[in-house]
């Protein structure tokens, strides 16, 4: 009988073969994704470019011109004593700084890029411990926690040291960054972390 025949010749009957594997190949095992966590001087270069993006963006625009109609000089010192002095004026453009940054980070990390245009830069991403897209309320929460985190210097310290390169805030409101060119991540792939005991 020829060894590629499907039909016996003396019967005529179909024969059925059982599946070959690859010789020496062995069982087939389920590949597992290694995730690459982000560490504490890659997040802070991520930082600085979003600084640097928003002093560009939001610095000329918006601080700017409320420095001069308070008569504030043009010097970073003039700045930092008005930011400094306590007046209701001072108090005022502080929390529309903390407004600004909220909104720009809680937006940018909970929508489709999940993360911010310096995290995207450096290919980061935020998700929770799942792996999964975080909502505006988690990115937010995230956020919020980073004055904890600037509070206790430690907070911002713990992404050099913790098994899942985790920050503070990192850790309140479950979140995690990964390096989202290394890991693949994304929602049909990212479903595996939750898994292995994320």
């Amino acid at each position: 009988m020829p060894g590629d025949a499907e039909w016996c010749p003396a019967c005529s009957e179909q024969i059925s073969f059982p599946p070959q594997q690859a010789s020496g190949s062995g069982p087939v095992l389920p590949q597992r994704r290694v995730e690459a966590y982000a560490g504490f001087w890659l997040r802070a270069l991520a930082l600085g470019f979003d600084l640097v993006i928003l002093c560009v963006v939001v610095g000329p625009t918006i601080f700017e011109p409320i420095l001069r109609k308070n008569q504030v000089g043009s010097s970073v010192r003039d700045a930092l004593e008005f930011y400094s002095s306590g007046t209701r004026q001072a108090m005022a453009l502080i929390l529309l700084l903390h407004l600004i940054l909220w909104l720009y980070f809680a937006t940018f990390e909970s929508c489709r890029w999940q993360a911010t245009p310096g995290k995207k830069l450096l290919g980061l991403a935020v998700c929770d411990l799942q792996g999964q897209r975080v909502t505006f309320g988690r990115a937010s929460a995230r956020y919020f926690g980073k004055l904890l985190s600037q509070f206790f210097m430690i907070g911002y310290l713990m992404a050099g040291f913790t098994r899942r390169k985790q920050a503070l805030h990192d850790v309140l409101a479950g979140c995690l960054v990964l390096k989202s060119g290394r890991a693949g991540l994304s929602r049909a792939s990212s479903r595996g972390l939750g898994r292995r005991g994320m």
